[in-house]
């Protein structure tokens, strides 16, 4: 049998997992279920990623940077004149407004770390690299601070359903800035 050149497979991959996790859950998650999602040999997944954890890394890596591509998409931290906590209302509000499907998934990634340490510094980027941007406008302690608060917000509005409530987000995080 000839070996089909496949440079995308990979990542295709990467994107079946997103699907099934999206789909099923963590607990829908296995080396078969993806492969049967991607249409590709069981053995790609495994040559890919030799254990789930590794491949939920990579799915976690990827499906984090949903709220960095909003970030980044405002230039949000960036001007000195911009209200803090007002824009990063606003942007928290832009990233629950979308495909909310992709913020659960999200969501249930970065709660996985909970239970598969291997999934704990990639969890922890997300909160790491949005409070580098923070620190810039604000000093580390109170950029954590704030992170902190929106993934507090962002749960409290995923588990119970809730409308986002952006006037309420800006209001605590601009007591939090002082």
């Amino acid at each position: 049998m000839v070996r089909r050149y496949d440079p995308e497979r990979r990542q295709r991959i990467i994107d079946a997992a997103i699907r099934v996790v999206g789909d099923k859950g963590i607990a829908g998650l296995s080396h078969r279920s993806v492969a049967r999602e991607a249409d590709v040999p069981l053995g790609s997944t495994t040559y890919h990623f030799a254990t789930l954890d590794e491949l939920m890394v990579a799915a976690l890596r990827q499906a984090n940077e949903g709220f960095a591509k909003v970030v980044e998409s405002r230039g949000a931290f960036g001007d000195s004149d911009i209200d803090v906590a007002a824009e990063l209302a606003a942007l928290t509000g832009q990233w629950l407004a979308g495909d909310r499907t992709g913020v659960e998934l999200e969501y249930e990634l970065y709660l996985a770390a909970l239970r598969r340490p291997a999934l704990r510094p990639v969890a922890a980027e997300w909160c790491q690299g949005l409070a580098q941007q923070l620190a810039r406008r604000t000093d580390p302690v109170t950029a954590r601070a704030l992170v902190a608060m929106i993934d507090g917000i962002c749960l409290q509005v995923l588990l119970t359903g809730a409308e986002y409530d952006e006037g309420y987000a800006r209001e605590m995080l601009g007591r939090l800035m002082g």
